[in-house]
């Protein structure tokens, strides 16, 4: 296990080269890291955080154009679901092939691989004349995905190694991971009613042009890890075993949690990845060296990341739903609904987790964070038919969004921090992984409970309103709106218990000190080594 109170730098020893083990051959040359903050590298911020709102945009305005999309494509009810599905098979599929890539042969060269490959997806989605070449171009956005988000958030790491200014840059990238979701309801709206559900897809190919303008001008990076292998093995069974879970999650929905088919994927999937975990401790390139993991600040980070996401996409679930079938709002309207939320991600990250990670432990910012958003996920519970947007769905969603704000900054920058150089790649995927398989697990496990506790609720209640006599249209559409409800409050309060779970787990797991505390401690270890360096 690393030591918590490591140098904020990561993988950066004494004399500016990457630290590693003893007798440990894979330890690099002496590290090309600059040493001098990048002169652009605030532009450098707004290149990376344009393709991370890409990708995270991509996670949800789909979901708005889906409707239009299968009347315009004639798809059936029953193969819909792989217009989302196909992305998040590839995307979590592949994320920690992605992330070696991107350390094997440069973080730059990927990111701007993955941003054109993004792009070309996305115009061949848009042009689609059929259901087949959606589904295709829907996959080669996942796959450029999995270069793309790594790449992403390593380039950040190295442009940032430590002080304020990665606090600052943490936030805003923090803010786009938390809101963009939020933000791609409402341009997915915008596109869909003004446009075309094609303009959902197109939209990314302006986005990546100007990430790659960005990329080439102002990115710097160094070269791909020479002599090095990919670990194809742990290619297979790794990106397997993650294909295997989020498939199973995904038809955990229609299919059930207890058919045979989601039973023997999951159980495939966790065989796949207990096998690609014991094969990273045999071989000479893992494609996800143990030790990232093992570390207690950077392990425990992963988790809450995961199961923060889990609640972020209950609540995005749950509430785009209650907006429009209960309340009746339309795609626009219900994207504009979630503006609140994200202003609260942003605030949470850029005003308040930024400038106080340098001077506070992070556990002291995502515990308080964890709490806040499960009060307020808890406050959603006591929605009902007669609820109203302001009166009753406002005040959650600021509570929910300004948590999550104070919850992702820390999160994101534990996780990544500490990692040296040649690693970075992955250890970034590991964190892209968390988030998109807590994504689909949020979205399966969630809905699930959801739709089980409805048909429970319309099951007895229409049989008991049937034996009072005939029901007229309108008590049939309110006891099953009325029961729809329910459904989502029963499911809302899991996903707080879930966010409730993770502070805990975070309380317990993360103890790295702040960087003002690291950075007294090396100050201090330096003045009592000079007498003896002296001698």
């Amino acid at each position: 296990m690393s030591d918590p109170s490591a140098p904020d730098r990561p993988g950066i020893g004494a004399g500016g080269r990457e630290s590693g083990k003893p007798g440990d051959s894979r330890t690099d040359a002496p590290s090309t890291t600059i040493d001098e903050p990048d002169p652009h590298r605030w532009w450098a911020l707004a290149v990376i955080a344009t393709a991370q709102l890409m990708v995270v945009l991509d996670a949800t305005i789909v979901n708005i154009a889906l409707p239009s999309a299968q009347r315009d494509l004639g798809i059936s009810n029953g193969n819909r679901q792989w217009v989302i599905t196909a992305y998040t098979l590839a995307f979590g599929g592949l994320l920690l092939l992605g992330g070696r890539v991107a350390d094997l042969v440069g973080r730059k060269r990927t990111f701007i691989i993955g941003l054109i490959g993004f792009a070309c997806a996305s115009a061949l989605g848009g042009a689609s004349p059929g259901q087949e070449m959606l589904y295709l171009s829907r996959a080669l956005q996942g796959v450029f995905a999995a270069l793309l988000a790594p790449s992403a958030l390593s380039l950040l790491t190295t442009t940032f190694p430590g002080g304020k200014d990665r606090a600052k840059a943490f936030g805003i990238f923090s803010a786009i991971a938390g809101g963009g979701s939020a933000i791609g309801l409402l341009l997915g709206g915008i596109l869909t009613e003004w446009l075309s559900w094609r303009w959902c897809l197109y939209v990314n190919v302006f986005i990546a042009l100007l990430a790659v303008i960005g990329a080439l001008t102002l990115l710097r990076d160094r070269a791909g890890a020479k002599g090095a292998h990919l670990d194809i093995p742990g290619v297979l069974l790794g990106s397997g075993g993650l294909v295997a879970i989020v498939y199973g999650f995904s038809r955990a929905e229609p299919q059930g949690w207890t058919s045979t088919e989601v039973l023997t994927v999951l159980g495939v999937g966790v065989l796949l990845l207990a096998a690609f975990t014991w094969w990273q401790t045999k071989s000479p390139d893992p494609l996800l060296p143990l030790h990232i993991i093992r570390d207690r600040n950077r392990g425990g980070s992963v988790i809450v990341m995961g199961m923060t996401t889990i609640g972020l996409f209950g609540a995005f679930l749950f509430l785009t739903f209650f907006l429009q079938t209960v309340l009746g709002y339309s795609p626009l309207s219900a994207g504009l609904a979630f503006l609140p939320l994200s202003a609260g991600i942003i605030i949470g990250s850029t005003q308040i987790s930024a400038r106080l990670l340098p001077l506070v432990p992070p556990r002291a910012l995502l515990v308080p964070g964890l709490l806040l958003s499960a009060g307020g996920m808890y406050t959603l519970t006591f929605l009902d038919i007669h609820s109203t947007y302001v009166g009753h769905i406002l005040p959650g969603t600021i509570l929910l969004g300004f948590g999550l704000g104070l919850t992702f900054l820390p999160v994101i920058s534990t996780a990544t921090m500490g990692v040296a150089p040649r690693d970075s790649g992955v250890t970034s995927a590991t964190v892209n992984t968390a988030q998109q398989v807590g994504g689909s697990i949020g979205t399966s496990l969630l809905n699930t409970i959801a739709t089980t506790t409805t048909t429970a609720y319309l099951t007895s209640h229409l049989a008991a309103a049937a034996r009072e006599g005939p029901l007229t249209p309108a008590e049939r559409t309110r006891i099953v709106n009325t029961g729809t409800v329910h459904g989502f409050t029963v499911a809302i309060a899991w996903a707080a218990i879930i966010l409730l779970t993770a502070a805990v787990i975070g309380a317990l797991m993360i103890n790295g000190k702040s960087p003002r505390a690291r950075a007294a401690e090396e100050e201090a270890a330096a003045k009592a080594a000079a007498p003896d360096a002296g001698r």
